[in-house]
């Protein structure tokens, strides 16, 4: 009896092990990968801009008219409010009974974290820490989590599918020749989508389970849903880019460069992706404009999009830690059979 729970025991490990292996070579690659990038952007970055004329970036960004900035600042907001408007996506999945004045902003507190702070920190443990003090269970949070991931990203698939299936995107001459691939990858990512979608309407398997949690897939009509938000904010800070840019420059080939450099910043893991943008934007674009308005553009986009939004998500953020409790008695006076999930 002892051999054959031995040899239970001793294949369960060896299954254990052989199932580990695949993840321990990811995670190599990864790393790998991120190292890469790190030697590789600033490297690129300093070959690009030794020889930028700064006065030239200087005299692109005085001559910014005010009514260009005011429409910069407009769309930020805009863009933030449809950006927050993802964890209403997650409140209507999960049920759960937390006010739309109370979600939005901490939702907004969660994004401009994100953005500057990398996911980590606003995206997993700024939204664990507040949607806990205000009353939700960790399992609701994790679905709020992965549904504001699955819309942000479904909306990236279908833009990046249209723009680079169709060539939208206006390639320098020497990345021509990968026009063809960037083509398979668009064809590629609208197949992706439209599993999805036929996934929300007709599988028959409604959950998955991901390490502990139960990830259930929504209606068809909620897919569509993140398909547009997500879509709508991609597009409107692409749109913040290409006011900004003076010069003649396609808005999809702007909202195309944005797309590539969110990715090459995803993967480093560099807070804001700074100097990833750049060297994206400078590397695909300094064959129609120069290097200074191309970087006068992007430090505005920094300002509207990171650093301001920032600054006031710090102040909300305050508010909301010193408001919690208070927040939650009345969430419970309003409704005392409030439910955190299904």
């Amino acid at each position: 009896m002892s051999n054959t729970g031995s040899a239970t025991a001793t294949h369960a490990k060896a299954h254990s092990s052989s199932k580990k292996a695949p993840n321990k070579k990811w995670m190599w690659a990864k790393r790998i990968l991120t190292i890469a990038f790190f030697i590789l952007v600033p490297t690129l970055l300093f070959m690009l801009v030794k020889n930028i004329e700064w006065a030239e970036v200087e005299q692109a960004i005085r001559s910014y008219s005010v009514t260009t900035l005011l429409l910069a600042a407009s769309i930020a907001l805009l863009s933030y409010l449809v950006f927050a408007s993802y964890d209403l996506v997650g409140r209507h999945y999960t049920g759960h009974k937390l006010p739309v004045r109370q979600v939005l902003p901490l939702a907004f507190v969660c994004y401009a974290f994100t953005l500057n702070l990398t996911a980590w920190v606003g995206g997993i443990a700024l939204r664990f820490r507040l949607y806990s003090r205000l009353g939700l269970e960790p399992s609701t949070i994790t679905k709020i989590l992965s549904m504001s991931l699955i819309t942000n990203w479904l909306g990236y698939i279908i833009l990046a599918g249209i723009l680079f299936s169709f060539r939208l995107v206006d390639l320098p001459e020497k990345a021509k020749i990968g026009e063809t691939a960037l083509q398979l990858v668009g064809f590629t990512l609208l197949a992706v989508a439209a599993f999805y979608f036929w996934a929300c309407r007709f599988s028959k398997r409604r959950s998955f389970h991901f390490r502990s949690h139960k990830i259930a897939l929504p209606k068809v009509q909620l897919a569509f849903i993140q398909a547009a938000l997500a879509m709508l904010n991609w597009s409107l800070m692409g749109l913040i880019i290409y006011i900004l840019m003076p010069d003649k420059v396609s808005y999809q080939t702007i909202l195309g460069i944005l797309l590539i450099s969110s990715i090459a910043g995803v993967v480093t893991h560099i807070p804001a992706g700074l100097g990833v943008l750049e060297a994206i934007f400078i590397s695909m674009l300094n064959h129609q404009v120069a290097t200074g308005t191309i970087l006068a553009a992007l430090i505005g986009y920094r300002i509207f999009y990171f650093l301001i939004p920032l600054a006031i998500a710090c102040i909300v953020y305050l508010t909301i830690e010193t408001r919690a409790k208070k927040m939650v008695k009345n969430n419970q006076l309003k409704q005392p059979s409030n439910t955190n999930g299904h």
